[in-house]
């Protein structure tokens, strides 16, 4: 069997970074074969010039880009963001649903499911499966999102839709006796995460025992951390079973956070974009959901200022990581590929460069631009 070699790289792995060897991979098995120490004579050989060889990065929320939305519910628009931000690193993603008409949604996932298959063996990102994030959410913390199509935490309804939904966001006040949690806790491996919420600690503890085990972007939209009530803030990063995302754009939190959730959280912090259809646009009006949201630089608003998610770029929220931390490079590129891969039970096809796992990998310089990304060991995107 031919493999092909990626050489002259800082390979990064989990618990270190590799230099002096190179990364094999199978372009007939689409999977990595290996870190070796010297490569055949006439082998294909990719030269990374001594830039960094990372694993393919995982978006587990991510609503747009390009001027495409996920609640647009178009199966181009979704291969558009797919391509798109496969130049930005990302082979792995989760198109995000929000909160919008429970038929929209309906007609996202539908959108969605018919191009997952195809999403395998396209030059762009491949679909794992849909983020809902809503519309099971309390009014008071629902941000960007419409209040007019908020609903109660339904169960079956998720279930119904399992085969495409991989995560899902609510807030675990809004589900008397956390019935929804408990019992998609007991009949599915969705990832089930408390978001858009203002739930007192002792209660998003409780929903932590009961089956939650994900906080959707950690600090915003949710109950804060204060020292007479912790919040859900506070929970989350007391929960050894739940893992937090953050929107590390410098905006949506204090990069100053950035070292203190990776020292209490270590392997469950999780990096995402949240990005809207506004991402990699010039600035401007868009819409989000349905209202329309005004981009300026990384800030992404609604008319009366409330923040609507961002246009961040992941390997830009590595960089901003290591800009603003001490942390180890393997540390934070975990942050973006294997620990995400961990929270949606993936972790053993992607998420890192191990033997066994699929080729999707990146070469990025030590701004993390993109270089090159390769999904299943073809590149899909060199720049």
């Amino acid at each position: 069997m031919a493999l092909t070699y990626i050489i002259g790289g800082k390979i990064v792995l989990p618990d270190a970074v590799v230099e002096g060897k190179a990364l094999a991979f199978s372009k007939e098995t689409d999977k990595i074969e290996g870190i070796v120490d010297s490569v055949p004579t006439g082998a294909e050989v990719i030269d990374a010039c001594g830039n960094y060889v990372a694993p393919g990065l995982v978006d587990i929320h991510i609503h747009g880009y390009l001027g495409e939305d996920t609640c647009d519910a178009k199966p181009e628009g979704i291969k558009k963001m797919a391509y798109g931000i496969a130049q930005n690193g990302v082979t792995s993603f989760l198109p995000t649903t929000m909160t919008v008409a429970k038929s929209e949604i309906i007609d996202a996932l539908n959108a969605v499911r018919s191009v997952k298959e195809e999403s395998k063996t396209w030059d762009g990102a491949e679909i794992i499966g849909v983020h809902a994030e809503g519309p099971f959410i309390n009014p008071s913390k629902k941000g960007a999102q419409a209040e007019e199509n908020i609903l109660v935490p339904d169960a079956d309804f998720i279930l119904e839709n399992a085969d495409i939904i991989t995560s899902v966001t609510l807030a675990p006040e809004m589900d008397p006796g956390h019935k929804c949690i408990k019992c998609l806790a007991a009949k599915s491996k969705i990832l089930v995460s408390m978001g858009h919420t203002d739930a007192k600690f002792d209660e998003a503890m409780s929903a932590a025992r009961d089956g939650v085990n994900h906080a959707t972007h950690l600090f915003n939209a949710m109950s804060a951390l204060a020292h007479r009530n912790p919040g859900v803030v506070g929970a989350a990063l007391a929960s050894e079973n739940v893992s937090v995302e953050v929107i590390a754009d410098t905006f949506h939190i204090n990069p100053g956070l950035y070292s203190i959730v990776a020292k209490v959280k270590g392997d469950k912090m999780v990096l995402i974009t949240d990005c809207t259809r506004a991402g990699g646009m010039p600035d401007g009006e868009y819409d989000l959901g349905g209202q329309p949201i005004f981009l300026k630089g990384i800030e992404c608003r609604l008319a009366d200022g409330t923040i609507a998610g961002s246009v961040l770029k992941l390997n830009n929220a590595v960089k901003n990581v290591l800009d603003h931390t001490a942390l180890p490079v393997n540390e934070v590129f975990k942050m973006a590929s294997l620990n995400p891969a961990t929270a949606i039970h993936c972790a053993d096809r992607i998420g890192s460069l191990e033997a066994g796992k699929d080729a999707d990998i990146i070469i990025a310089d030590e701004n993390i631009n993109v270089v090159r990304t390769i999904k299943k060991g073809r590149t899909i995107y060199e720049a």
